[in-house]
């Protein structure tokens, strides 16, 4: 089952799958109050998570992460896909996110694409990634 949830309840998944060598406020974003948090559940365990910012025709989705032990079971796959029909359902035009290097072929299964627009942060390499809908 996927529902929204609570910003605090995403930080903590956020901090275990993706930064846990660091503080919890690392996760922690300045928009997250103004975010749409979306949790997917497993009976009463969350265990994947990602975050829906939207500002006019745009939106992007940050912070996606699920926990180890439910990786590589398609959870991921559905949150992702529901994000999509987010996107739509608010008529979005463009939807992107800050890729890392090593997840764009998941990414591509979803049809965003490479920007070539790279950085870095915290040591990791990421990717923008972007998908259009005609309006």
């Amino acid at each position: 089952m996927i529902r929204e949830i609570k910003k605090e309840q995403a930080w903590q998944v956020r901090h275990e799958v993706m930064w846990p060598d660091r503080e919890l406020d690392y996760v922690k974003l300045k928009k997250d109050d103004q975010g749409l948090h979306y949790g997917l559940f497993d009976g009463d365990e969350l265990v994947s998570v990602i975050s829906l910012f939207l500002h006019e025709s745009e939106g992007q989705f940050r912070k996606f992460a699920t926990r180890i032990p439910w990786q590589g079971q398609g959870h991921g796959s559905r949150l992702l896909s529901f994000i999509m029909t987010e996107a739509e359902r608010h008529g979005l035009r463009r939807l992107y996110c800050n890729a890392r290097i090593e997840k764009t072929a998941f990414y591509e299964r979803f049809d965003l694409r490479a920007t070539g627009e790279s950085f870095q942060k915290g040591g990791k390499d990421y990717i923008i990634m972007e998908r259009y809908w005609s309006g």
